[in-house]
């Protein structure tokens, strides 16, 4: 079974691949099928094999014999890593769905965002829906409580604190940080979401003196905040409690 639900995940990401590419560019996730970016020929399904298609073809086109974007491969092998990941830990059922559909949609912001410094709105959206079912799914099945006024609490810190930061750094933060941050909010509630803000900061100040100390981008160059976010949700979504209970103990 988790072979299985590896390579489901490394074809989920091929699907995820097109998201990005296409859902920036205001194209059909669905119509026309997959094409060469750089000649444009139509692919065929032996072309598409997630991971073995890129090293069979050694990343060139197999029509123009142009590169093929190393990222390609990258998602899928991420995707089904992933997967892997949640079945291991959650099994199959809700669990495995929420966080499935959640993650595959990070991934996409993630890539979207280091593409082309944008955020979505339609995703933040979605993934505000998602985490309403899931939650009122909880509560019918599970009888779980919904602890609405706690994650709504959660969406006006995330929301309102991104916003002064927004408003003051004149444009540093992106509009889609700010929303994509009042969702993680109503995600992850109090205390989790303070979690998630000090943990962005923390990476993105991090890779950011990096990236200029090697001369990969210049001071003036526009980073993508999104992905220090989103790995910042995600650490806070899945160990945030435990990493909040380790520090209170031994501050004390």
């Amino acid at each position: 079974m988790s072979i299985f639900i590896f390579l489901l995940g490394t074809i989920i990401g091929s699907f995820l691949n097109v998201c990005i590419y296409r859902i920036p560019n205001n194209k059909s996730i669905v119509y026309p099928g997959s094409r060469c970016p750089a000649c444009s020929t139509p692919l065929k399904w032996y072309d598409l094999v997630p991971i073995l298609s890129f090293l069979q073809l050694k990343g060139k086109c197999r029509y123009c014999r142009e590169k093929i974007s190393p990222r390609y491969p990258i998602v899928e092998l991420l995707s089904g890593t992933i997967y892997l990941f949640l079945y291991i830990k959650s099994g199959l059922g809700i669990n495995f769905i929420y966080y499935g559909f959640l993650i595959s949609i990070l991934i996409i912001i993630t890539f979207i965002d280091v593409d082309y410094q944008i955020i979505p709105n339609t995703l933040t959206l979605l993934i505000f829906i998602l985490d309403i079912l899931y939650k009122f799914m909880n509560f019918l099945i599970y009888n779980l409580p919904l602890n609405l006024i706690n994650h709504l609490l959660g969406l006006i810190v995330g929301f309102i604190l991104f916003l002064l930061i927004f408003i003051l750094s004149k444009g540093g933060m992106g509009g889609g940080d700010v929303k994509l941050m009042g969702v993680f909010g109503f995600t992850l509630g109090i205390p989790r979401i303070f979690l998630n803000i000090f943990l962005s900061f923390v990476l993105g100040g991090i890779i950011s003196i990096f990236l200029l100390a090697f001369k990969i981008k210049k001071r003036k160059d526009p980073i993508a905040f999104g992905p220090f976010l989103i790995i910042g949700f995600l650490v806070s979504l899945f160990w945030g409690y435990e990493i909040i209970d380790w520090y209170l103990f031994n501050s004390l």
